[in-house]
């Protein structure tokens, strides 16, 4: 989801952002806006694997998705207005929601039956899938250095969540909970694409409000009576506070970081840095008390650094945008 949101932001023009969306991070806080987002994303697995078995999936991205529009609606009329789309424009948005509907929820739904280093893992072919689907719908030329920067990454991502341990991979088991979350890697790349295909110059802060609300609305569908039925009273603190945390640090927070940086620096210089989420996912699991990566780990780092350097030079040897990437 948050490359998605950066390679949509790339497209507002200047008039669009205006002084109504603050002022623009220097270059050097942009990056770091960007590494903060990819931790906030990180955040979501380990949540995740410690409150899906107590909250029905599509009962919480219900929660997750109504509670981030809430917050988000006051924010978007104050500065670009909210305007009613008409059914054509919410058929859009729908199409968009439908593909992030799949991501999350096969992700949510397999996590009852896998852990999260396996989706981690899985979540690094994102970016190929993302890649594969631009080529075909954008007619988006890749090119063979991202392609190799792309296979480098996910190298590199896999190694550091194995941390660095032939021993580790081999025994890695995959449940059906692998296999479903496989199928929403897939709908995110295709999420990725639609974001951009289905643009239709409208603000990104408007667009993404009605692409969450969407979303809320097709998990609401989605969880049916098991909305009526779940016992909220019965929920612990730990769950309320882990689906306040989905829907403000890993949604709101996160589109707010991921804008600011890609009007700075550019759409695909911030997507790189997807690359750091198995990183951060095993130092959160450290912090929970799950152990720290032994020494093997850092060649891992140092591959998801090439790949990032790699793509980004790319980037400065691409002709100029129609809206320059970098001011």
């Amino acid at each position: 989801m948050t490359d998605t949101l950066a390679r949509d932001s790339s497209r507002t023009t200047a008039k669009e952002i205006g002084p109504k969306t603050g002022a623009l991070p220097g270059r050097g806080t942009a990056h770091a806006y960007s590494i903060l987002a990819m931790v906030l994303v990180a955040t979501t697995f380990p949540v995740g694997d410690m409150i899906t078995d107590a909250i029905d999936p599509a009962v919480l991205q219900a929660i997750r998705f109504i509670i981030a529009s809430a917050i988000f609606a006051p924010l978007v009329i104050a500065r670009v207005g909210l305007p009613w789309p008409g059914f054509i424009g919410l058929a859009r948005y729908s199409a968009i929601a439908g593909a992030m509907v799949v991501f999350f929820w096969t992700m949510y739904e397999g996590l009852r039956t896998t852990d999260s280093l396996n989706t981690a893992v899985l979540s690094c072919t994102i970016p190929g899938f993302t890649a594969l689907f631009s080529a075909a719908l954008l007619r988006e030329r890749v090119g063979l250095y991202r392609y190799l920067a792309l296979a480098l990454g996910m190298i590199g991502s896999v190694w550091v969540i194995f941390r660095g341990s032939i021993e580790r991979l081999i025994a890695l088991e995959f449940h059906y909970g692998d296999a479903l979350f496989l199928g929403g890697c897939v709908a995110m790349g295709l999420y990725a694409t639609l974001v951009r295909y289905l643009h239709r110059g409208e603000p990104v802060m408007r667009m993404s409000f009605w692409v969450m609300t969407m979303a809320g609305v097709l998990f609401i569908l989605i969880a049916n009576i098991k909305l009526g039925t779940t016992d909220y009273g019965a929920l612990s603190l730990g769950v309320w506070g882990g689906a306040a945390w989905l829907a403000v640090g890993a949604s709101v927070f996160t589109f707010f970081l991921i804008q600011s940086a890609t009007i700075k620096i550019g759409a695909t210089r911030v997507q790189t840095y997807s690359y750091l989420i198995p990183v951060f996912v095993i130092l959160l699991d450290w912090g929970l008390g799950r152990g720290f990566p032994p020494l093997m780990t850092l060649p891992g780092v140092a591959i998801v650094l090439l790949a990032s350097l790699v793509i980004q030079r790319g980037v400065i040897q691409s002709a100029p945008s129609k809206h320059p990437e970098s001011a």
